[in-house]
């Protein structure tokens, strides 16, 4: 069975978690995650980045330093994980859900305009595949109604929009290392803060509430509890096997694109039969790879084509249920507007096996099986 996913490696992992061992500094903020912050901040000319437990509690940390009151109403889109709407929940706001584009899945920047109100108080984008959404008028909306802009860049590590690097253009960005993702210490993230007036307290908040890091750079005498805070430190276990990866980021990314590149153009005569439509990437998006779907015609012909591959020894899976449509988003939230593209587009969406080191073999064994699955269906329909 050829898996949809298999968490990244490079072999340098054990030696460097066996380093973090040995030099009796396995907690936060140890050597390897000052190696892997750095790395971050320099790749992507961002402010300031800090590791944190997951994509999870680095959309919490953001939604925090929102200074979010009961009431105050988030807009995102429905075609999400629950990550993104949990963070803003937590924090006592509403959801308003829009709808999303059809080419790229992202959030529609003309539907966010009109479902804000006087309660509104932040826009997140997430990008989805990797691929940006338009920021420049999301900006332009924030910057209007005076609004702050999390980015939600779980899957957009080493993705760009006009060259500035997903996660660093929004007030926060919020990355994801889950086993899933391009790069991975098996469950972590990182936060971005992109003004320097929200960095001290965000390293307050990251550590429990105190001021410890001002301690450390020998700011404060003694540090103290001054704030409220939480447990965000990523382990130097987990960097250090991240860290094996970031410097090999490069290679991962090459290596992903030629499969992404290989699927798209070996499907895309499906594509001209009209029988699948493929991913869209805008000229203004430079993507990751972090995943390759297609989108059949039907809820039921997806079924039937995730069945069919599994059958002949590939798992491919479908994405998000909208959230607006889950019982806890219809107990937090709202969607405004016409819903004309996310429950439809979300239907007929799968994705096909995409990891680093996925051999040649297999992935035209699994072109061969999705052309296969299309040839059969296509004499079934001559019938």
């Amino acid at each position: 069975m050829i898996s949809f996913n298999v968490p990244p490696f490079t072999g340098k992992e054990f030696d460097y978690m066996h380093e973090a061992v040995t030099n009796h500094k396995i907690c936060g903020d140890g050597p390897f995650t000052k190696k892997c912050n750095e790395w971050l901040e320099k790749r992507f000319n961002a402010q300031k980045v800090m590791l944190t437990t997951s994509g999870s509690s680095a959309l919490d940390m953001s939604a925090i330093l929102c200074e979010l009151n009961p009431g105050d109403e988030v807009i995102l889109p429905s075609f999400t994980f629950s990550s993104t709407a949990n963070s803003f929940v937590l924090a006592g706001a509403r959801l308003i859900f829009v709808d999303i584009r059809p080419d790229t899945m992202n959030i529609d920047e003309m539907k966010i305009e009109p479902a804000i109100t006087e309660r509104t108080k932040v826009i997140v984008p997430v990008h989805y595949a990797g691929v940006a959404c338009e920021m420049d008028t999301i900006m332009d909306i924030a910057q209007k109604y005076k609004l702050k802009v999390v980015e939600d860049a779980a899957q957009g590590v080493m993705s760009t929009y006009k060259g500035k690097s997903l996660g660093t253009i929004g007030d926060f960005g919020c990355f994801s290392f889950h086993e899933t993702k391009n790069y991975s210490m098996g469950e972590g993230g990182a936060i971005v803060i992109n003004k320097q007036k929200y960095i001290e307290k965000a390293e307050i908040l990251r550590e429990k509430g105190t001021n410890r890091s001002q301690f450390y750079r020998g700011q404060v005498a003694k540090y103290n509890w001054v704030d409220f805070g939480d447990s965000y430190l990523q382990s130097d276990l987990n960097a250090a096997y991240l860290w094996a990866q970031l410097e090999m980021a490069d290679e991962i990314n090459d290596n992903r694109l030629a499969i992404w590149n290989r699927y798209y153009n070996e499907l895309n005569c499906l594509y001209e039969d009209g029988l699948i439509d493929l991913p869209i990437i805008p000229p203004e998006c430079e993507h990751n790879a972090h995943m390759f779907y297609i989108k059949l015609r039907s809820l039921e012909e997806r079924a039937e084509f995730i069945k069919f591959m599994k059958d002949a020894g590939v798992m491919c899976v479908f994405h998000y249920v909208p959230l607006h449509s889950a019982p806890a988003g219809l107990k937090f939230g709202r969607f405004h507007g016409e819903d004309a593209f996310t429950t439809c587009e979300s239907d007929k969406l799968v994705r096909l096996p995409l990891y680093y080191k996925l051999s040649k073999d297999d992935q035209y064994f699994i072109i061969s099986k999705v052309k296969e699955f299309f040839l059969n269906t296509s004499k079934s329909n001559e019938k």
